[in-house]
């Protein structure tokens, strides 16, 4: 079957291009496991901007949200192209030459315009999805948003339609002259991993069991 390519001139990628891929299934598992999305435009100024926000993908739209006052997001409801990206950074890879060290990665660029959610309702179950996205259970142990909170709360749906997939594994390319035995090289993995659980000074009951456990690798 042929793999699926890239939607657009803009989101091909071009350098090293046989670490691309296209296709929805890997965009989303990039996105379902990280956290922090950086989310890029030109402002008003005509200067660059890039703002690191929370996220949650739902289905074929990327969620994102803030104040009413945010610059950014008022920005993105205007209509004005949106650049995301999400990394996740796997491991640090040491060569036997500086030329060659690297880094082993899963990443997701996304270019569009966003569109704002504004029935209310539609609102809540974004925010829902958002914290759900985050800490998975905690949603069922709060109390609804209430119209005020929903109000003053900005969210706007990002298509994910144009984008690419950009991935490295493995260890080390060094060059045949510099294989050395006696010089390590390798990979330093790395991943995010949720520590113990620290109460407020007012919390009186133990740790929920949805957050006993729990830990963001997936």
């Amino acid at each position: 079957m042929t793999e699926p390519g890239p939607a657009s001139d803009a989101v091909t990628v071009r350098r090293i291009d046989e670490r691309a891929a296209y296709d929805a299934a890997t965009r989303d598992a990039i996105l379902d496991a990280a956290i922090i999305a950086h989310v890029g435009l030109v402002g008003t100024d005509s200067r660059p901007i890039v703002i690191p926000m929370a996220y949650a993908r739902d289905d074929e739209t990327l969620l994102l949200h803030g104040s009413q006052a945010s610059r950014l997001l008022r920005s993105g409801k205007a209509g004005t192209d949106l650049c995301v990206t999400v990394t996740l950074l796997d491991g640090m890879v040491l060569a036997r030459s500086t030329l060659h060290h690297s880094m082993n990665y899963r990443s997701v660029v996304v270019l569009g315009r966003a569109v704002p959610v504004e029935d209310l309702d539609e609102r809540a179950a974004a925010l829902d999805l958002l914290v759900e996205h985050l800490t998975p259970g905690q949603v069922a142990a709060l109390r609804p948003s209430t119209e005020k909170e929903l109000r003053s709360t900005l969210v706007l749906r990002l298509p994910l339609e144009e984008f690419s997939v950009k991935l490295r594994e493995g260890g080390p390319v060094d060059d045949e002259e510099d294989l050395d035995p006696q010089i390590w090289a390798g990979v330093l993995p790395l991943r995010t991993e949720v520590g113990e659980a620290v109460p407020d000074e007012i919390t009186a009951v133990g740790i929920p069991a949805h957050l006993a456990g729990w830990n963001r690798i997936r």
